[in-house]
């Protein structure tokens, strides 16, 4: 069913409420129901698919933690331990792990979907990160995460990320796509130091230095990217054949967001800003993206982190749609009553 956004609003300004009393809620209506196609919108089931990878450039010392983390992180979410895994089962989704790079053998691990394309991304700082046929790989993974929610019911897709050394991954590719300085693009990111931040800042400049000028929002994925950004791309590049809410988690995923947006126009409808993080350049990003958070609480964690927590707004709004009378309604009720 087609519906417009327009059309939704009607519906939400014959509510009984002055129009607009409820601020963004309507905005956030509007969105999904025109997303789904219906006056009546349910984000639920909602799934956080946690895509996870390693990055060459973690040996030049770009993150407060190593690399090995990112597989203990993955180890942890297929638990339930992780932070994700307890805000989504507060939060009511679920929660599902994709290994698409991690610098580790996995294989054993149950509760992960195994699609590695490799142990991690070349350096790139040195040149490209990944080969065409290994971000083909991993944009596919995305996908087929995303195609094996919809085949599942979901309706509202959060895609995640675990890897360490992927802000300065992410902060390279939106500095390609976006045409801003590295300094402009970096922060802190797991929390690094003054010394921390500069090196993030040289490799970012180091690996722009490698991507060919004009290149395609792809071809800046394959020089400086990641596989879990590739990934999470992939899932948002095929949201709209899915008829899928994909809400946009932190910087990192803002990252694969621009890619799938640059490569795709019509991506951009079926996003929602979940979150924005306290990583420097997020907002600016979401601002590029022309997407407004949900909420700010301040968070730089990942995972989906702050996406899974927008959940509970984005489903009042959807409540509201549904289920809130009319001004019509009640004037005819205060008819009766007098």
């Amino acid at each position: 069913m087609t519906l417009s956004p327009a059309g939704v609003q009607a519906v939400l300004d014959a509510k009984a409420k002055p129009p607009g009393a409820l601020g963004r809620l309507d905005a956030l209506a509007v969105r999904v129901a025109t997303v789904q196609g219906t006056p009546r919108p349910d984000l639920d089931p909602a799934r956080v698919v946690v895509f996870a990878g390693d990055h060459g450039v973690a040996s030049d010392g770009v993150s407060a933690y190593p690399a090995s983390v990112t597989a203990a992180m993955v180890q942890t979410i297929a638990s339930g331990g992780a932070a994700v895994s307890v805000l989504a089962r507060s939060c009511g989704a679920t929660v599902e792990a994709v290994d698409v790079g991690v610098d580790a053998d996995l294989s054993g691990l149950s509760g992960v979907v195994h699609a590695k394309v490799a142990r991690g991304t070349e350096n790139l700082t040195r040149g490209a990160a990944m080969t065409e046929a290994q971000r083909d790989a991993a944009r596919q993974a995305g996908e087929s995460a995303a195609r094996r929610a919809a085949a599942n019911g979901v309706r509202t897709l959060v895609p995640g990320e675990v890897g360490i050394g992927n802000t300065t991954a992410s902060a390279a590719v939106l500095a390609a796509l976006l045409g801003w300085a590295p300094a402009e693009a970096v922060g802190r990111g797991t929390g690094v130091d003054d010394a921390g931040l500069a090196r993030k800042e040289e490799a970012v400049r180091a690996g722009l230095a490698h991507v060919p000028a004009g290149a395609g929002p792809l071809d800046v994925l394959r020089h400086v990217g990641g596989f879990e950004i590739a990934a999470m791309a992939g899932a948002f590049s095929v949201a709209p054949a899915l008829e899928l809410v994909a809400v946009v988690d932190g910087f990192v995923a803002t990252a694969a967001a621009a890619i799938a947006v640059r490569n795709d126009p019509n991506v951009s409808e079926h996003l929602i800003a979940g979150h924005v993080s306290a990583e420097a350049a997020h907002r600016r990003a979401l601002t590029t993206l022309d997407l407004e958070p949900v909420i700010d609480l301040g968070m730089r964690l990942g995972e989906g982190t702050g996406g899974v927590l927008s959940l509970p707004v984005l489903r009042a709004a959807c409540a509201v749609l549904r289920e809130m009378a009319t001004l019509d309604e009640v004037l005819a009720l205060a008819s009766s009553s007098s």
